[in-house]
């Protein structure tokens, strides 16, 4: 009897030193996911606080493409507004759809490009966009990480135990492939 209480009391350990090591594995993970998701959001910002400045130097020369500003100002306010990170995605991709219109709109007045405060501010935002882009791309390789421990067997068990659910990539937007028209 001593014997196999003896083994019954080493799996029932290795078990739960299993499930401990386990759960802390889908914790750090959960956590790299929220923490990637930070550095995303900080892009964002960066992104969010240069647009105004941009907006504002090109309003200064032209007057007549109102919509345009109304569209970027408007995607700004929902991106604030939302909620979750699926939200947030979506609010993101209506700015960029907007930004895109207003560089299609200063391709169109070529007098805009000479103006330093404008050439200085998209340099910017340009940087900014393309570290978005480094930082989407970091997150969605930590979300694949995630969900994989999340998927495979035998991790699959405890999130599920644990209550761990598989995270959403970060899409481009339905579209966005095509380039923004502006009609005049």
């Amino acid at each position: 009897m001593k014997k196999s209480t003896a083994i019954i009391l080493a799996i029932v350990i290795l078990v739960a030193l299993y499930a401990w090591s386990g759960y802390n594995r889908l914790v750090s993970s959960n956590e790299s996911v929220s923490n990637q998701w930070a550095q995303v959001e900080t892009q964002y910002q960066r992104r969010f606080d240069l647009i105004p400045n941009l907006v504002s130097a090109v309003k200064g020369a032209m007057k007549q493409e109102q919509a345009v500003f109304d569209n970027i100002a408007e995607a700004r306010t929902r991106y604030s507004g939302a909620a979750t990170v699926e939200d947030k995605v979506k609010a993101a991709s209506q700015v960029e759809s907007a930004l895109g219109r207003l560089l299609v709109v200063m391709e169109a007045y070529p007098q805009l490009k000479s103006i330093e405060t404008v050439q200085t501010l998209m340099s910017q935002l340009e940087g900014t966009e393309n570290r978005v882009s480094v930082e989407r791309k970091r997150f969605n390789d930590v979300v694949q990480s995630y969900n994989l421990l999340v998927k495979r067997v035998p991790s699959s068990m405890l999130a599920s135990i644990f209550g761990f659910k598989e995270k959403v990539y970060f899409e481009a937007a339905a579209g966005s492939e095509k380039a923004p028209q502006v009609n005049f």
